[in-house]
């Protein structure tokens, strides 16, 4: 029997690091002092830690021996953490010189910020702009702690009430928790949807920037964690998130406590059928644009990142283009693969299906020119299994007839000949949710698209949500590669978010999300979409319309099998 016995408790603990290096350092320390001596020794910033797989902030008290993970502004929950503080930085600062104006943080950036809105005055000159910078760098400076406390939920919903925040009050009334985590400024106190710094002195990389009207909040990229990224126009995407916002307010729903209310009230049902009614209206319109283009439009080209409803999008589109008349032919992006021993290699030596290099851009571009042309073209059939293309279909088109051709290297201009650009029409389609928590804490489209996946995956492919996002930030990484950058490549954007999405996803992502075990890498993931989706009161999928974009993720799609023939 191993020698056993009782001994006094040390005043020193243990702290095992991920590579095999063990730190020793005072009971009850924080963890931001115990990780001080490492903390140069980091790719980045050091903004949080893990404690035996638990996600915690540095002012959290370790009193016993743990595995430790550092978590660091490049990674994903370092990121959030950041971008979070950041955010209550602004709010705090926003206030102190406009307290009578409201601060509204609507959307995210693809160069790395958030959009944000003034309104009850105008919008911000640029000199007020300035000033407002001016106030956050000063309480950078001062490196003035975040406080925190747990308050009882009612407590915090007079406190919104009086201040003016009904969006927050109305979203607290449907915590099911009797406490809340209520983050502290100075005067100035509020709630946020995750962890913050430690103190204002870690926050010391943004810039504000005038843009459309309202102003950007730019911050840092998970690549390059010490700078902030050069200002990117993104006017197309602005209109897409703008016309998202005006249909919220046509449902009368612009945060999720008034979407909650509104499923007590029992309007589940017009929201759903509004919703999608929204929806149909403006593919409608867009089969409609592609139509009057005529011959200006032989080949639309349809892109958007992963779980964004290309597929639903697309062949709800073709309804539409049928409905006008045209008869559209559904051209397969897959079956251009290269032969697997002339496919590309990323910086690991793995095969990389998702740069547009691995496709044979060559013979497309040929089959393209014929089939607009009006000749008989005998298309390819990709051998996944062997890895290598085969004879496909022989096929001609129509007089008038025109391409449909969906993939994620839509909108990259290498795609087709420069020869067929003026006779293409592009769409990107992405899930561009605005329909935040309140006014200060958005709902990510990222989280959006990551929970569609989780669902689909599971039904369709027999994968857990462990693996699922296991892979998510090899997929979020060829999107910014890859999508991305050509978004504004687009004739017209579609959004395919729906406001009462996230409600119905919840009772099929949750089980799933239950299932991934502790200590598991994904397992901080996890906890962090179920507090989310615990902010969402539930739907039954079963009132989804068999036609809606959602249907391609919780199954039942009457578009599964559609397919337009006549090529």
């Amino acid at each position: 029997m191993p020698d056993t016995r009782f001994v006094e408790q040390s005043d020193q603990i243990e702290l095992h690091l991920p590579d095999g290096r063990t730190l020793q350092g005072p009971r009850g320390a924080t963890a931001g002092d115990l990780l001080k001596s490492i903390a140069t020794d980091l790719p980045a910033p050091l903004i949080g830690v893990v404690i035996n797989g638990e996600l915690h902030e540095l002012t959290y008290r370790v009193d016993m021996e743990a595995r430790v993970q550092p978590v660091t502004m490049a990674d994903a929950d370092g990121a959030r953490i950041y971008r979070r503080s950041l955010t209550f930085l602004l709010e705090a600062a926003f206030i102190e010189l406009f307290p009578n104006a409201a601060l509204f943080i609507d959307h995210s950036l693809s160069s790395g910020g958030y959009y944000c809105e003034v309104r009850q005055r105008p919008p911000l000159t640029a000199a007020e702009l300035k000033s407002l910078e001016t106030e956050m760098q000063h309480l950078v400076e001062r490196d003035l702690p975040f406080s925190a406390r747990e308050a009882p939920v009612s407590e915090a919903i007079a406190r919104f009430e009086s201040k003016g925040y009904p969006d927050k009050a109305q979203l607290l009334r449907h915590r099911r928790k009797p406490t809340i985590t209520l983050y502290g400024l100075g005067e100035y106190l509020d709630y946020h949807h995750g962890y913050m710094v430690p103190s204002t002195g870690y926050l010391k990389w943004f810039e504000l920037g005038a843009l459309n009207g309202g102003f950007a909040l730019r911050f840092p990229r998970r690549h390059a964690p010490a700078s902030v990224a050069p200002m990117v126009d993104y006017p197309k995407l602005l209109v897409a998130f703008r016309q998202y916002g005006d249909w919220l307010t046509r449902l009368g729903i612009e945060s999720v406590g008034s979407l909650d209310d509104a499923i007590i009230a029992g309007r589940s049902r017009e929201i759903m059928l509004v919703s999608e009614a929204l929806h149909e209206q403006h593919i409608a319109e867009i089969a409609r644009q592609i139509v009057e283009r005529g011959n200006r439009a032989r080949l639309v080209l349809i892109s958007g990142p992963s779980s964004s409803g290309k597929t639903t999008f697309s062949r709800r589109l073709a309804v539409q283009l049928l409905a006008l008349g045209l008869s559209p032919f559904a051209l397969e992006l897959d079956n251009y693969f290269l032969d697997r021993e002339h496919t590309p290699k990323d910086e690991n030596g793995q095969y990389d299906f998702e740069t547009i290099d691995a496709l044979d851009l060559p013979l497309l571009g040929d089959h393209l020119q014929r089939l607009i042309a009006g000749e008989e073209v005998q298309l390819p059939h990709f051998n996944f299994k062997a890895g290598c293309p085969e004879p496909g279909d022989v096929v001609r088109l129509r007089p008038g007839q025109l391409i449909i051709l969906e993939g994620i290297h839509g909108l990259n201009p290498r795609l087709i000949p420069p020869a067929l650009a003026a006779q293409s029409f592009k769409v990107y389609a992405s899930a561009l949710t605005q329909l935040n928590l309140d006014r200060h804490n958005r709902v990510s489209t990222t989280d959006t698209r990551l929970i569609r996946r989780i669902v689909r995956d599971a039904r369709e492919r027999g994968y857990t949500a462990t693996q699922t996002i296991g892979r998510w930030q090899s997929v979020r990484r060829g999107e910014k590669l890859h999508i991305f950058p050509h978004q504004e490549n687009a004739d017209v954007m579609f959004n395919s978010a729906l406001a009462y999405e996230l409600s119905a996803l919840r009772p099929l992502a949750e089980p799933l999300l239950r299932q991934v075990p502790h200590g598991a890498p994904e397992y901080v993931e996890t906890r962090r979409l179920l507090a989310f989706l615990d902010w969402f009161l539930p739907l039954d999928a079963a009132g989804i319309p068999d036609n809606s974009i959602l249907r391609e993720f919780v199954g039942g799609s009457i578009l599964k099998d559609f397919k337009v023939w006549g090529a």
